[in-house]
């Protein structure tokens, strides 16, 4: 038995780290494209948009069906529609067809695979892992996804510096079958309890359980508004640094690697910080301390004219990320009810998907009047000021206790 889950979890998260190297060559692609072409922060602002609120009617869905069906083909499905997209996208531009309008759509079409695929992972996982050693898998997972994502940004870079957009498009799409086929052909997930039953789906009162679920437990309720009001405060820092490095400091390929190279490289040494250490035994304090590192550095952002420091910063952001994320994801699968997870999770990516761009709205275009350096400095403090709400909130303090104490 114990061979047999960290086989599957192994297996697992190799497609899941194939599938995300793909994806993130693509989304460095086209995030530097519309920078270095445009430097507008409208242009960001409506690609950011795209991106992100499919996610958010589609997300309440996408919680319903991670209940209700297999998990692994849901996520298979998520998977190929994100590389089918891709593929269309590559082929056009191979053609001549390189407007701005198509990169956006796919950025939608993607957003759709994204909101399966968010509630899908976070509630399968606990089907694969025991409950002790969800931490520990967690760290690792964001430690390996962190690695990847300071791989893919200098291997977009480089192919960038030589081959045309294209390329990079059809890199994504054969990583995605790699991804497919190894989900399909080697993982073994067993079927959750409720995708065995044979009544007849009723997504909406599906929906509407998952909603009371929520409602009648006070702590994810409130964590839920902490977090909305975080993704919200965290859009420029998450967004415009591209376009704040282009303005203040070049625009050249290597100063937009450089800065993703140094958030990757941090979120890998947080990850493998949560996995080896856990975390405070309390694990709304760990979450605490990644918040207030987030909203340090975010001011420290604003601040510093010298490139050098501010790439470090952006290493400490980048190891704050999973002090903050792995915490509040093994709470959720800590404490929820299995038969409950992927909702739950559906409503966490619905909020994550509609806070940053709704930050977006109003600091994009406050970018192109306003200094973005300024916008980092408010945002921070405000994201500082939040994390003293946590500290003082019993609800959630109690929530993140193990469950022997409480």
């Amino acid at each position: 038995m114990t061979n047999s889950w960290k086989k599957n979890t192994i297996l697992f998260l190799t497609s899941q780290t194939i599938s995300l190297f793909g994806s993130s060559l693509v989304q460095y692609a086209i995030m530097w494209y519309i920078t270095l072409e445009t430097k507008s922060g409208v242009m960001m602002t409506i690609s950011i948009v795209c991106g992100f609120v499919p996610t958010f009617f589609l997300a309440p869905f996408a919680g319903v069906w991670a209940d209700r069906y297999n998990r692994k083909r849901l996520i298979v499905l998520s998977d190929s529609m994100i590389a089918l997209a891709t593929l269309i996208l590559a082929i056009l531009f191979l053609v001549g067809y390189d407007m701005f309008w198509l990169l956006f759509v796919v950025s939608a079409v993607r957003a759709l695979g994204s909101a399966v695929q968010m509630p899908t992972v976070g509630a399968l996982i606990p089907q694969l892992v025991p409950p002790e050693k969800l931490m520990r898998i967690n760290g690792i997972n964001g430690s390996i996804q962190s690695l990847i994502m300071l791989v893919s940004p200098m291997a977009a870079g480089a192919l960038m510096s030589f081959a045309e957009i294209e390329l990079i498009f059809f890199v994504d799409v054969i990583t995605a079958l790699i991804a497919v086929l190894t989900l399909l052909l080697f993982v073994k997930v067993p079927t959750h309890k409720k995708a065995l039953e044979k009544e007849k789906p009723s997504y909406f009162s599906d929906m509407a359980e998952g909603y009371k679920y929520i409602n009648n437990h006070s702590y994810i309720k409130t964590f839920f508004l902490f977090c909305a009001v975080l993704f919200f405060l965290i859009s420029p820092a998450a967004f415009l640094t591209p376009l704040q490095v282009a303005r203040s400091f070049g625009s050249d390929v290597w100063r937009l690697t450089a800065i993703e190279i140094a958030f990757s490289g941090g979120m890998m040494m947080g990850g493998l910080l949560m996995a080896s250490w856990g975390g405070f035994k309390n694990r709304m304090h760990s979450m605490l301390l990644g918040g207030f590192l987030m909203g340090v550095t975010t001011i420290v952002l604003g601040l510093t004219p010298v490139f050098g420091i501010y790439l470090l910063t952006m290493g400490l952001t980048g190891l704050a990320i999973p002090v903050f994320n792995t915490p509040a994801t093994v709470v959720l699968q800590e404490k929820v009810e299995e038969q409950y997870m992927g909702r739950v999770f559906g409503v966490l990516g619905m909020i994550s998907s509609s806070m940053m761009p709704m930050g977006m709205l109003l600091f994009g275009p406050l970018s192109d009047c306003i200094r973005i350096e300024w916008l980092l400095i408010v945002t921070g403090l405000l994201m500082v000021g939040e994390t003293f709400f946590l500290w003082h909130n019993k609800t959630l303090m109690e929530a993140g206790k193990p469950s022997t104490e409480k």
